[in-house]
């Protein structure tokens, strides 16, 4: 496997949130109903350079933020620990604080919008190109694990702790794969940006909620004016 190292200093590795398939009650689904049309999980993880997960908190419902997940998963007595002077990048759905590092938002990210020679053009687009980088190693690390585990594309008839724990599961035979041998499930980062499509998943959600937040507004607002006409023809009959 290449490795692929990050040239920010100090920075341990990159952190994200991936939505599981997830096997819930009845009564449970819309907690667990987020973006997705089905119930997920809303899984964290924080990954080094070598795509070995370092901490994974599974279980919390799709519909949780993922900013809120970062804020349990860094307040648990046993939870992630962030050493001193050190920092995971994250995407720019999280804020900056001690620890985690998102890029500037607003400003030039991904490595796509700077094909065909296109230099940075200050300080703020060359953070954000090396940050686009560095951070794709997290999404790397979730394309590999849901190839190589098909069960985590699924929505497994297990109870929800046992489908929790499976997630972790995976995220340890995973690690145990790449200390092992060769993976022909892992891409080198060339491959990955040939290859395979990157999530684009901030910017795409908050685009995606709020097409859908227009569509259902739009959706309404046709519903109340189709029920005006037919009280005003109904009134004048």
């Amino acid at each position: 496997m290449e490795l692929w190292t990050c040239e920010l200093a100090g920075c341990i590795g990159a952190l994200d949130g991936t939505h599981v398939p997830a096997s819930v009650p009845a009564h449970m689904q819309d907690r667990f109903r987020g973006r997705k049309k089905s119930p997920t999980q809303n899984v964290l993880a924080a990954v080094d350079f070598d795509l070995r997960f370092i901490y994974v908190l599974a279980g919390w419902e799709g519909s949780a933020h993922d900013s809120h997940v970062l804020q349990d998963a860094l307040s648990r007595p046993s939870g992630l620990k962030i050493p001193e002077g050190k920092f995971f990048l994250a995407d720019a759905g999280y804020a900056a604080r001690p620890g985690i590092l998102p890029p500037y938002r607003g400003v030039r990210y991904h490595l796509k919008e700077y094909k065909g020679g296109r230099e940075p053009q200050d300080y703020k687009e060359l953070y954000n190109h090396r940050h686009s980088s560095c951070r794709t190693t997290v999404e790397r690390a979730f394309g590999t694990l849901k190839n190589r585990f098909n069960i985590l594309k699924s929505q497994p008839n297990f109870p929800l702790k046992t489908q929790v724990k499976t997630v972790i599961a995976c995220c340890t035979l995973h690690n145990w794969i790449l200390d092992n041998g060769d993976d022909e499930y892992v891409y080198d980062h060339e491959t990955w940006y040939r290859v395979l499509p990157r999530s684009n998943r901030v910017y795409q959600d908050i685009r995606e909620e709020n097409e859908a937040w227009v569509l259902k507004r739009d959706q309404m607002a046709q519903a109340m004016w189709q029920d005006k006409a037919g009280q005003s023809t109904s009134a004048a009959n």
